[in-house]
């Protein structure tokens, strides 16, 4: 039983990764680069200017890298892993979003999340958006 298990979950992992999984993982994978490469430069040199931002960018990497890693991983565990995990990305991402335009005092600088992610080229909203559709669809085929 156990065997049948693993090559199920084999089956399903091979599924999250192919066609347009794999753009997922490509777009998540260079969202954690982006993410994390600016905020651990912007931690280090400015943090005093602007914390909230800065600390909201660092989660937004480390989010996008374990969501990138269950795409990799494949397995029903990890897509049900992945689509919280995309679901609470798309909440942070409408919710700072929100919060920067309503009052943007509140963050001197920019996050990755910020306008919605109008500095990425509104990757970040789209990208959550995408994968919940991808990661639905992938259980069902």
């Amino acid at each position: 039983m156990v065997a049948t298990q693993e090559k199920q979950e084999k089956r399903t992992g091979q599924r999250l990764i192919g066609g347009p999984g794999i753009l997922l993982v490509w777009l998540y994978g260079v969202m954690v680069v982006g993410a994390v490469s600016r905020s651990v430069y912007q931690i280090a040199t400015e943090f005093d200017r602007a914390p909230l931002a800065y600390s909201l960018s660092a989660l937004a990497g480390v989010v996008y890298g374990f969501i990138t890693y269950t795409l990799v991983r494949g397995g029903e565990r990890a897509r049900r892993a992945a689509r919280v995990c995309c679901a609470a990305e798309l909440v942070g991402v409408l919710t700072v979003g929100t919060w920067t335009l309503v009052e943007p005092s509140a963050f001197p600088d920019a996050t990755v999340w910020s306008d919605y992610g109008m500095g990425y080229l509104f990757i970040p909203v789209l990208l959550p958006l995408s994968a919940l559709y991808w990661l639905r669809r992938a259980r069902t085929a």
